[in-house]
């Protein structure tokens, strides 16, 4: 079947050859002629199977035969999690809709969003968008959805897993309940399931492949290789294998950032996306990667929804997703529109059980190999490698120090600036939470403890030791041995206990209630 079956318009099928597309993918084939009918969607594709064009194709055609009875409001509205796939899914419009005079905005945060008002001003046909930006612009009365004829949910999977349910259902409440609704997503879960029932009215299911699967055209291979040797064996692959574009994935920006700047010491150009790139940044690393000025980009995957990028040969796992689900959109980034893609994943030890939940998510075992020379740790570890291995593995409780609660050797614990150390246990151990200089043990061995920005001491077991709670002088002992207490500005003491008398004053001068046994 070739695009002049499916019924659209010549200047889409323009556009169509323009991109150098003859034939639609299983997903635009079933898809496109369902949407032309008017029907809601239920449609379930990986990512990289075309179905961007499976709903801008048909809702451009329908646009352009139908008279816009919302003047300058919107009549379309596009849904995507990232602003990357927003921007895609823009571009996809922009192209497929040359001649056809159908305006449309991309709407996302991180950006003015004064441009974004005065676009909208001046009326549009189509706006896609991330949710949060939209309800922003609704909240000011610069966008109005109450004439939506279309309403389209684009990677809605991914939309829930980053939180966006509320601010989808609120959107909903906002759009006209006669629409067209279509619904995409890559992976099926019971939340998505709930919310495609609550928003679509007798939809047609199209799912042109097994439920949570990748595309047949990607060849995935995992690399059993400790964490301290994975930059290396990274560097080789891509060195020996000639790999002159690739995408690889890690779980923190901070990590994305190290690889990178690895990377290029290693001699390849490397460039990293995350959310706290501007977005500025963040294009002008994209547009250098598909330009194939860097050949390696470094992205999370929040940052990675929405590249396109054709014929991208090779996608790599530095470290395995945390949701088994997030795998099978990292890999839906290569083999994408029926091209052959390799997905490569370097899994550690402490990995193994993710790598097992992405098999039974995808019903398959991935071949697992161990090259030789990379079987063993490193040897020696970079200070570096090391923090961040300790980060992944829960790292430090305390922003300043160490903690220990259990017995024998002392701990120490800092929450703030000035230094202090706290142990819990049997062992001596220091505690500050301030400024100042001091200590607390709560336990055997007697140690002292500051509170506040000047220095005091305080003993709540056997022996003696003193405290003052406030800016005069006195001292405190709840325990047997003697000892005073004062909270307030003058001199004064106090005994709570069996030992020795004491005195207690809280008011300005004088000594008051001596008690003893």
């Amino acid at each position: 079947m070739s695009f002049e079956n499916l019924g659209l318009r010549s200047e889409i099928l323009t556009g169509i050859k323009f991109q150098g597309y003859v034939n639609p993918t299983p997903i635009q084939q079933q898809a496109i002629p369902v949407v032309l009918e008017g029907k809601d969607i239920l449609a379930g594709a990986q990512t990289g199977t075309g179905k961007t064009a499976a709903f801008t194709l048909p809702l451009l055609h329908l646009l352009s035969t139908s008279d816009h009875p919302g003047g300058h409001r919107p009549r379309a509205l596009v849904l995507a999690p990232t602003r990357e796939l927003a921007a895609q899914v823009g571009e996809s419009i922009k192209t497929y809709g040359r001649g056809l005079h159908i305006r449309s905005t991309i709407i996302f945060g991180g950006v003015g969003i004064n441009p974004q008002i005065n676009r909208l001003r001046q009326g549009v046909d189509i706006v896609i968008g991330t949710p949060g930006r939209l309800l922003d612009l609704a909240g000011q009365k610069a966008l109005d959805l109450s004439r939506i004829e279309y309403l389209i949910l684009d990677e809605a999977d991914r939309m829930l897993d980053m939180g966006f349910i509320h601010d989808i259902r609120k959107i909903i409440r906002m759009v006209p309940k006669k629409r067209q609704t279509l619904f995409f997503s890559a992976t099926y879960s019971k939340e998505i399931k709930a919310l495609s029932d609550t928003i679509l009215h007798k939809p047609v299911l199209v799912e042109v492949a097994r439920q949570n699967t990748a595309a047949e055209t990607v060849d995935q291979t995992v690399y059993e290789v400790p964490r301290s040797r994975k930059r290396e064996l990274l560097s080789r692959l891509i060195t020996e294998g000639d790999w002159g574009q690739v995408l690889v994935f890690t779980r923190t920006k901070h990590g994305a950032n190290r690889l990178a700047t690895q990377l290029e010491k290693d001699g390849i150009t490397a460039a990293a996306i995350h959310g706290n790139k501007s977005q500025s940044a963040r294009t002008r690393a994209l547009a250098a990667f598909k330009a194939g000025e860097v050949q390696t980009l470094v992205a999370t995957d929040i940052a990675a929804r929405g590249i396109d990028i054709d014929r991208l040969p090779h996608v790599v796992n530095y470290e395995l997703p945390q949701v088994a689900e997030d795998y099978v959109h990292r890999i839906g980034r290569t083999g994408r529109a029926g091209q052959s893609g390799e997905a490569v994943s370097l899994v550690d030890t402490e990995e193994i059980k993710l790598l097992r939940a992405i098999e039974r998510l995808m019903k398959k075992e991935i071949p697992s190999y161990r090259i030789e020379g990379f079987t063993e740790p490193a040897k020696h570890i970079s200070k570096e490698d090391a923090d961040d291995e300790r980060r992944d593995r829960g790292g430090n409780r305390g922003r300043g120090g160490n903690r220990n609660r259990n017995g024998g050797g002392g701990g120490s614990r800092n929450r703030s600036g000035g230094g202090g150390n706290r142990n819990r246990s049997g062992g001596g151990g220091n505690r500050n939470r301030s400024g100042g200089g001091g200590n607390r043990n709560r336990s055997g061995s007697g140690e002292s403890s500051s509170s506040s920005s000047s220095s005091s001491s305080s003993s709540s077991n056997g022996g003696g030791e003193s405290s003052s709670s406030s800016s005069g002088g006195g001292n405190r002992n709840r325990s047997g041995g003697g000892g005073n207490r004062n909270r307030s500005g003058g001199g004064g003491n106090r005994n709570r206990s069996g030992g020795g008398g004491g005195n207690r004053n809280r008011g300005g001068g004088g000594r008051s209630n001596s008690s003893a046994s």
